[in-house]
């Protein structure tokens, strides 16, 4: 019997999931998302900080994003014709940032979508009326597929138990860890150039505050490189603070003065690899993959793969 695809959870309301969301939508299908942060953004996060000298918002995930394919560059124009999206010149002649921080155009997204915040999803079960998902308040659905827009490690656990394929491809995937180190200065720090690119510890330095549309206090987000972010994964946060503070006042060739405020975030899971499929589904199982993890490490990847998600489903038989 051929049974619908009316009802879909994702879990993972980054940039992937709701491009997914939204193209399902869109085809009349309902569409309940998932999320344990606390709002939108994924790896385009920016997270704000009150110090003695104002509110200072820092991009401490993805720095700015490019629009090279025809889908994404009409979604980009889309956000920069509502003020959500600029050019920044420092980072190249293709990059964009979000405005007024990066994670702006995420949540422009997911205003229009149901998503439960701060909400971990356990485990996936399924019985004769669906899937439903394992969430701390209980059991949500039942949904007629899930879509997992998840970082490849993640998605791997919650598909174990219920698709070998698809589990096995999630598991031979490895997405890097990135520290980042973010910072607020009452002067502006002797550094010409708004960008440093990678040399040693340093993967990356940025004066976030010189991007359009922020302002404020001299502000930096350093984030530390690949390799030396997987050699000291669980070294403690002050730790990793101290190195990439000192790396970085050896590419200015002066101490750094003291900060007005110094926090350090881990991303376990910061930069994907580089895949050869756009996303994944399973007919059978009704279960699905999008994320950059699937075709490379950009933004713009993140998009294409939620929006080809949505098509594979869209033009499902169902069982």
């Amino acid at each position: 019997m051929i049974q619908s695809l009316d009802r879909i959870a994702i879990i993972g309301a980054g940039l992937s999931g709701l491009a997914c969301a939204r193209s399902l939508h869109r085809e009349g299908r309902k569409v309940q998302l998932f999320d344990k942060a606390r709002g939108p953004g994924g790896r385009m996060s920016t997270r704000r900080v009150e110090t003695p000298l104002g509110t200072v918002g820092f991009d401490h995930g993805a720095q700015y994003f490019t629009a090279r394919g025809e889908s994404f560059r009409a979604e980009v124009a889309r956000w920069a014709a509502e003020g959500l999206a600029a050019t920044w010149p420092a980072a190249g002649p293709e990059a964009w940032v979000g405005l007024p921080g990066m994670n702006a155009p995420v949540k422009a997204l997911a205003e229009g979508h149901s998503v439960a915040w701060n909400t971990v999803v356990e485990a996936l079960t399924r019985d004769a009326e669906g899937w439903r998902l394992k969430i701390p308040e209980g059991l949500s659905g039942p949904f007629d597929a899930v879509v997992l827009a998840l970082p490849a490690e993640q998605a791997a656990a919650l598909l174990a138990p219920h698709d070998e394929a698809l589990t096995a491809r999630a598991a031979a995937s490895r997405t890097a860890p990135c520290w980042t180190v973010m910072a607020a200065f009452a002067e502006r720090l002797p550094v010409a150039s708004d960008t440093l690119e990678e040399d040693g510890i340093l993967g990356w330095a940025a004066r976030n505050s010189a991007k359009p549309g922020r302002g404020g206090p001299e502000a930096w987000v350093l984030q530390a490189s690949p390799d030396w972010s997987r050699e000291h994964l669980e070294d403690p946060a002050d730790t990793v603070g101290d190195a990439l503070f000192a790396a970085f006042a050896a590419r200015l060739s002066a101490p750094l003065p003291e900060p007005v405020i110094r926090q350090v975030h881990r991303w376990r899971y910061a930069r994907s690899a580089t895949g050869s499929e756009q996303a994944l589904w399973s007919e059978t199982a009704r279960l699905g993959c999008c994320g950059d993890w699937l075709s490379g490490p950009r933004v713009e990847c993140a998009w294409d793969s939620g929006e080809a998600l949505a098509r594979l489903i869209i033009d499902a038989r169902g069982e």
